[in-house]
Order: structure tokens, then C-alpha cells, then sequence
């Protein structure tokens, strides 16, 4: 992302698409239809509508942890992506796809294995990674794949 112009976020409780100057984006924003906050530095929960808002129509890069109650190094990993959610917003979007419950998700990204971490920015796929990863890893993965 440049430091120019405003960018689109989609707001985490009522998927309202917001226009943020990106010298703003650390003054803690809300969203203009809800009032509520934009950012909350945790990972949302996304279903097909809310992938759609934050992935496809909002320009703020988001990176999806698709994962499964039943995996255990999902529920390994699950702790170190919250704590990456608290140092990647708001510069970065996080969410979670349970492939259990998001089978649609899970097949249009070809999910073969979890944990399984997409970055995206507007729709489109910048680099993926499988495997459990610590906070650490993930969030200078992160900045090297959007760097690149």
C-alpha cells in the first residue's frame, strides 16, 4: 500500500465498505454506517458474505487462516494468529475460514491442508503457505510477501 489517497475497508459488523485516509488507519476508525470500530486486532470469523466484503470488494489486504476444530495444529496455531492480528492491523485484515463450515471457501481456494494461510489483496491471491507458523513467522511472512 502507498501512503496516498484514502483506501476501502469493509466494516467487520455490517459489512459497509468505508473510504479511510491511509494516514488514518492507526487513529482507530469506525465505520461511517455503524459507528462501530473497524479494527479490533483479532481475526474475524468469515463466512461467504463477510469473505466477499473484506476479500474481494475491500483494497486492505486480507490474510485467511483456513483451519478446523478437529486439527491440532490448527489449535496450535490458532493462539499465534491472534497475537500476529494484533501486530499486522491495521495495515492488514485477518480472518479465519473454518473449512468445515465454509466447504465453498475451502474448494474455490483448493484446500488441501490445514492450517493454510492466503494472503489476498482485492480478490486476488499473493502467496500461500501451509503448516503452523508462530506470530513471529507469520507476520514477517507477511511483510516480505507485501514488500514483494
Amino acid at each position: 500500500m502507498s501512503d496516498q489517497g484514502p483506501i476501502i475497508i469493509a466494516c467487520p459488523q455490517c459489512l459497509a465498505l468505508n473510504r479511510v485516509p491511509q494516514a488514518r488507519l492507526g487513529d482507530a476508525p469506525v465505520c461511517g454506517k455503524c459507528g462501530k470500530p473497524l479494527f479490533a486486532a483479532h481475526p474475524l470469523a468469515l463466512d461467504e458474505a463477510s469473505f466477499h466484503a473484506h476479500g474481494e470488494r475491500a483494497a486492505l489486504p486480507l490474510l485467511v487462516d483456513f483451519w478446523a476444530s478437529w486439527c491440532g495444529p490448527c489449535r496450535t496455531m490458532a493462539p499465534q494468529f491472534e497475537a500476529a492480528a494484533s501486530q499486522l492491523e491495521p495495515q492488514v485484515r485477518l480472518g479465519k475460514v473454518d473449512t468445515d463450515a465454509q466447504p465453498g471457501l475451502a474448494d474455490r481456494f483448493a484446500i488441501r491442508s490445514i492450517p493454510t494461510l492466503i494472503l489476498l489483496r482485492e480478490g486476488r491471491e499473493l502467496a500461500r503457505r501451509s503448516g503452523a507458523s508462530s506470530a513471529g513467522d507469520i507476520v514477517r511472512w507477511v511483510h516480505q510477501q507485501l514488500a514483494a
